[in-house]
């Protein structure tokens, strides 16, 4: 941080001005301060998702061309909440861990949160959804997010949920980072976690620039060095300096080193990319190449493609902190002030309640991490951005094969040679009660009973995976234990793994 970055810097632009303590920096702002910034962070993240919304995954591997309008139509906002209420999972998500931080405190028991997001209404999916699989059958954090435990750990889930960990936590990306690794690892780790932890520290340090390329560089600093999730944003960056006026060139240097998808089983070898280090860039390189222009960040991080709705939800909602709620142009704000005071949907919150519950948060943060809040005024302690542990998700693996899918009673004996196989299926049956179970036995050894739901909320998306298996020939075994009339296991996708080395 440089030590004037706050010095002469006009109140109307940054809102904050810099004090100092005996041991610690400090910035003073006030409380209509801080909470125009906390509002703007989450009103560019329901702009962002809603704008992408409509090309979410509808463009893979490819950027949306120019010629195709994205649309900001007057009542759109209103029109997906009673309509499309699931687009805003990046927001009701987000919500469950800010309301279970407001009622139990900042501290509160890890299990807490994670029992609250299992046991939601909402449908979820890909880490999400195996991570809530695991914690119904008792695999708790940080093994509920972890890639032996969950096939989905570097997909994009806590990226869009890791929000509310930077906006209770102004100016102080190391409580951002502490809050992501408590609730990032019930679904994710790896490229995954690092996603969120990105993400948030972005959103802390929004509060305290001005400038965004100062945000996404010193946000980075809480990766580690020599993972390759930093290794990626520092090539964003690289690029940009090379080509800042092309952003399609930068996508395509991406797209043609890190668009290579090793863990989710849906998306090797094929055109989705749901993986957080891929959609992160595109995050990145709207915030980079928008250069603070609202609109302009939007529709570049939108029409980087894959999670369009995801991306441009983060890349405004950071922006949105940095400029503050009353600074985001006007042309966006009549369809957000039309919803403000209705609730999510599976939630009981609206934005202007998470507003105020999110200022709440930030002001017990800024106590405990030695700040001091005034009936006014507020001193908030400024942290330099720390690199968390260093992680790595299926180390060493390669996809060496996909199968055709089959049905389980095709599955009583399949051989195949390498270090670990995916099995992804569903289950039907005429009774929605149904729990389909199953062994599975890996070259004569029992290793496990399955439990395979065929209520869409609890489903296992993945019937059984095994990333720890010896170099060589090996053989599946799956047996349908209890089997009923017009019930079927598909299994409709396998992954065979083998080894770099």
């Amino acid at each position: 941080m440089k030590p004037n970055l706050f010095l002469g810097i006009l109140l109307a632009t940054l809102t904050f001005t810099t004090s100092s303590c005996q041991k610690q920096e400090m910035t003073e702002t006030t409380r209509e301060q801080l909470l125009d910034k906390i509002r703007g962070g989450w009103a560019g993240q329901l702009i962002g998702c809603t704008y992408g919304g409509p090309t979410e995954f509808r463009y893979r591997g490819e950027v949306i061309p120019d010629e195709t309008p994205i649309q900001w139509n007057p009542g759109c906002v209103a029109w997906y909440y009673d309509n499309q209420p699931g687009l805003y999972d990046d927001l009701y998500m987000d919500l469950t861990f800010v309301d279970v931080l407001h009622r139990l405190g900042l501290d509160a028991p890890t299990d807490s949160l994670a029992m609250a997001f299992a046991h939601a209404p909402y449908p979820l999916w890909h880490a999400n959804q195996a991570a809530r699989n695991n914690l119904l059958n008792g695999i708790l954090p940080p093994l509920s997010g972890h890639w032996t435990n969950n096939p989905h750990a570097d997909d994009i889930d806590y990226q869009i949920e890791a929000d509310f960990a930077g906006l209770v936590s102004p100016g102080m990306p190391n409580a951002a980072s502490a809050l992501s690794d408590r609730v990032g690892h019930i679904m994710n780790y790896g490229d995954g976690w690092y996603g969120g932890v990105f993400v948030g520290a972005m959103y802390s340090l929004a509060f305290v620039r001005n400038d965004v390329r100062s945000i996404v560089c010193d946000a980075l600093q809480t990766i580690p060095a020599g993972s390759r999730f930093r290794q990626c944003m520092e090539d964003i960056i690289a690029w940009h300096s090379q080509n800042p006026d092309d952003w399609k060139a930068t996508w395509q240097l991406c797209q043609d080193r890190y668009a290579d998808e090793v863990g989710c089983p849906e998306g090797v070898n094929a055109p989705l990319d749901i993986d957080a280090l891929i959609n992160s860039a595109y995050i990145v390189i709207g915030l980079l190449y928008g250069d603070g222009d609202f609109a302009r960040t939007l529709e570049i991080s939108t029409r980087c493609g894959q999670d369009s709705d995801c991306n441009p939800a983060s890349a405004g909602g950071i922006l949105g902190c940095m400029l503050g709620y009353s600074n985001i142009p006007e042309e966006w704000m009549n369809n957000l002030r039309e919803v403000e005071d209705r609730d999510f949907a599976y939630t009981h919150i609206s934005m202007n309640r998470a507003y105020q519950m999110t200022l709440d948060l930030a002001l017990r943060q800024i106590e405990a991490q030695g700040g001091r809040v005034g009936e006014d005024i507020i001193a908030i302690p400024l942290q330099q951005p720390q690199p968390v542990q260093m992680e790595q998700s299926f180390p060493g693996l390669r996809v060496a094969q996909i199968l055709d899918g089959r049905q389980i009673q095709d599955l009583d004996s399949l051989s195949f040679e390498g270090t670990g196989i995916v099995v992804r299926s569903y289950v039907n049956s005429p009774d929605p009660a149904y729990i389909a179970e199953v062994d599975v036995t890996i070259d004569g050894q029992h290793t496990q009973t399955v439990q395979a739901p065929v209520a869409f909320h609890n489903r296992r998306q993945e019937l059984c995976w095994d990333y720890g298996l010896q170099n060589g020939p090996h053989t599946l075994s799956l047996r349908w234990l209890n089997p009923i009339e017009g019930a079927e296991i598909n299994c409709y996708r396998i992954i065979i793994y083998g080894t770099t080395e």
